[in-house]
């Protein structure tokens, strides 16, 4: 799929992947900032981003970052028929649209609390909340997580600290009658070194089943007792995201000291024993690239993640505003470009894609072009195969050095 870039002397074209890659490093300008579903600023996980249609595909796009604020992309005034002329540098790229803003948002609870302090929109058709807005290791410099801005949006008074499961379902059934959602993302901060939120996710999520036929996805911490998992199971979860966000120990220890206290060991131990219970490609996890992982380093995680059944969403890191990473440099495309190209055909010849995932983040795959590139591969003659992927290093020269790595 291509993207037509035509300038006063010369035309080219982009692919929808690259331009996505391109949007999600350098950011967007808006002419209209009020254009479709608000943006979303601080809070836990990917934030400080607006939701942007491109060729059909609703992406996460940098608007609030130092990044976006220079970008070379601006996005033009929608017209009458809501799209926006998209220019780079001045030079007009083609057209993009925005989500318009939720139905459900206009409403509140019997308490009078908005629903979009409750649960908001991801994406075109995703619900997504963080359960408990308070993290054991947010507060301490020593344990803190260097990327997370979980603590913004409640001090914002822009959500609440912790949402009661019946809130939940309050909400999740009026995204599903108002606004046609299709599946939900729930986190939560890790409120203790047992369980890291399994509990408060199960109550969650068996509230939510009792009141919607929603797929959902629940993401916490490897919790200490392996029951939990067929825990969560039972109560309605249909997916889990366990999330190693850097994947090298040197890494994982600058940028998350108190998250890299649990041991790589002990997460491939839980993703084994998660796999069994909800199945293989409905175990997920994050790899925010760009924190100083190599593209080998990830590549091999990523092998070795999915020969476990484990589906690795490797996003490009974005630094939020007031974080302490918030004048980290994002990875550039150049960066992004092959390793996610790579990963795609290994994901394709192993039969394990996001259109497969039944809920969550991979699936939703807005915050990353992964699955554009997934889209690429099977979009080539060759038949998924379950021969092993190459080597890592003629994997990165060969991604490096075509534009088609069927």
């Amino acid at each position: 799929m291509q993207l037509n870039v035509v300038g006063p002397t010369s035309s080219s074209s982009i692919s929808s992947q690259d331009l996505i890659t391109e949007l999600q490093w350098l950011g967007l300008r808006l002419d209209d900032p009020s254009a479709g579903a608000a943006g979303r600023k601080g809070g836990a996980g990917p934030s400080d981003h607006k939701a942007v249609t491109v060729q059909g595909r609703t992406v996460m796009v940098p608007i609030h970052t130092h990044a976006a604020h220079q970008s070379p992309y601006v996005a033009r005034k929608p017209g009458e028929d809501g799209l926006s002329t998209l220019e780079r540098d001045g030079v007009v790229v083609g057209s993009i649209g925005f989500p318009r803003q939720p139905r459900f948002y206009g409403l509140q609870t019997f308490d009078g609390i908005p629903y979009w302090k409750i649960a908001v929109l991801h994406s075109s058709d995703v619900l997504a909340t963080t359960v408990l807005q308070n993290c054991i290791r947010y507060q301490n410099q020593a344990t803190t997580c260097q990327f997370c801005a979980i603590g913004q949006s409640l001090k914002a008074g822009k959500t609440v600290a912790r949402k009661t499961p019946q809130q939940l379902a309050e909400v999740a059934r009026a995204a599903v009658l108002l606004d046609g959602v299709k599946h939900m993302v729930m986190t939560t901060g890790t409120p203790n070194l047992t369980d890291r939120g399994a509990r408060v996710l199960c109550e969650s999520a068996f509230e939510i089943k009792g009141a919607v036929d929603l797929p959902i996805q629940g993401q916490c911490e490897p919790p200490d007792d392996n029951a939990w998992f067929r825990r969560m199971r039972e109560a309605g979860i249909d997916t889990l995201g366990m999330h190693l966000e850097a994947v090298e120990p040197a890494v994982r220890a600058r940028i998350m000291p108190g998250k890299a206290s649990v041991s790589l060991d002990q997460y491939f131990d839980a993703f084994e024993v998660a796999v069994d219970v909800f199945g293989r490609g409905q175990v997920s996890t994050y790899i925010l690239a760009g924190l100083g992982d190599t593209p080998e380093a990830i590549i091999r995680m990523c092998e070795r993640l999915i020969a476990v059944g484990v589906y690795p969403f490797v996003v490009p890191f974005v630094p939020i505003s007031g974080t302490a990473l918030e004048a980290h440099p994002a990875p550039r495309a150049d960066f992004m470009r092959p390793l996610l190209r790579e990963l795609g055909g290994m994901l394709h010849r192993a039969g394990m894609t996001s259109a497969d995932i039944k809920a969550g983040c991979g699936k939703c795959g807005a915050c990353s072009s992964l699955s554009a590139y997934e889209q690429e591969h099977a979009g080539c003659a060759t038949a998924p195969s379950t021969q092993s992927v190459t080597p890592v290093a003629a994997a990165m020269t060969k991604a490096a050095g075509s534009v088609s790595t069927c």
